[in-house]
């Protein structure tokens, strides 16, 4: 890594943090929002507001960690119940659930930052988001929501060192994303479903898991993690506890899947078919 052009990121970063008299700031308590959100405070000061939505599709775990992080930061923090469940659309599940999602919440912030008499709002989106399936980001885009690491060209790893530099305790956090991604597309959400997966997260946590997702198929719980933890898994002593655990939860079958955690699994099949549908138009 390039320590030169990192630091060039950092200061282009906080040149654009500067044009901002005010700033709300969408706050999850992941990697990159809160990258941004104590750059914002080093940058701004108190002309910060970071809001955290709370719902069921976020992990009570996720949640305590983002207050626990926004009161080191003495940061103005605001949570709001944004309430997604409640929207038939999203509970349907389709394949731009985070669409409705994203739209639906970031209106909830633009009336947190008029409130406040606030005109921007950003989130932490950033460079290698742009490679998966995203809706979430084009309903961000559409309402004006900016993305400050985007246009300052940061990359993952690149906020991972920046913040490792800061003294975040977020700089090595596995990447999370909410937990109706584990539900499959077309597979109604469910608060039943929700707390299914969360409390079996929790349990491979707690069992020294560092990055966990449990797919939610029926009555199947698909569990990856990264290949470094299958011994880990399947060792006799966890994974018996492992399938009790499960079982209890609500689960008929356990499976480990063998290729480990992919980020955005659950996408693969809308990537293949935006991939056949190009592959017709070229034709």
């Amino acid at each position: 890594m390039d320590q030169n052009r990192l630091q060039e990121k950092k200061a282009q970063l906080a040149g654009i943090l500067k044009k901002y008299e005010r700033l709300v700031i969408a706050f999850s308590g992941g990697v990159d929002s809160s990258f941004l959100l104590a750059t914002a405070c080093n940058v701004l000061g108190d002309k910060v507001t970071a809001v955290t939505a709370e719902s069921p599709v976020h992990p009570l775990r996720e949640r305590k960690a983002a207050a626990d992080l926004a009161l080191a930061l003495r940061v103005n923090h605001v949570v709001i119940q944004s309430h997604e469940m409640e929207l038939p659309d999203f509970l349907a599940n389709p394949e731009n659930r985070c669409y409705i999602c994203k739209r639906h919440v970031f209106g909830q912030i633009f009336k947190i930052a008029a409130k406040l008499n606030i005109e921007t709002v950003a989130h932490g989106v950033n460079l290698d988001d742009l490679s998966d399936y995203r809706p979430g980001q084009q309903a961000a885009e559409e309402l004006g929501v900016f993305a400050p690491l985007i246009e300052a060209g940061l990359t993952k790893k690149e906020i991972r060192l920046l913040s490792r530099e800061m003294g975040l305790p977020t700089w090595d956090k596995p990447s999370m994303a909410c937990l109706a991604s584990r539900i499959p597309y077309g597979s109604a959400v469910t608060p039943r479903k929700l707390s299914m997966v969360e409390a079996a997260e929790d349990f491979l946590l707690q069992l020294g898991v560092k990055t966990c997702r449990v797919r939610h198929h029926g009555s199947v719980a698909r569990i990856e993690v990264d290949p470094a933890d299958f011994d880990r898994v399947l060792a006799p002593k966890h994974r018996t506890r492992i399938l009790n655990q499960l079982k209890k939860i609500g689960f008929v079958h356990v499976a480990l899947d063998l290729k480990g955690y992919t980020m955005g699994s659950m996408n693969k099949e809308v990537r293949s078919k935006e991939k056949g549908e190009r592959t017709k138009e070229k034709r």
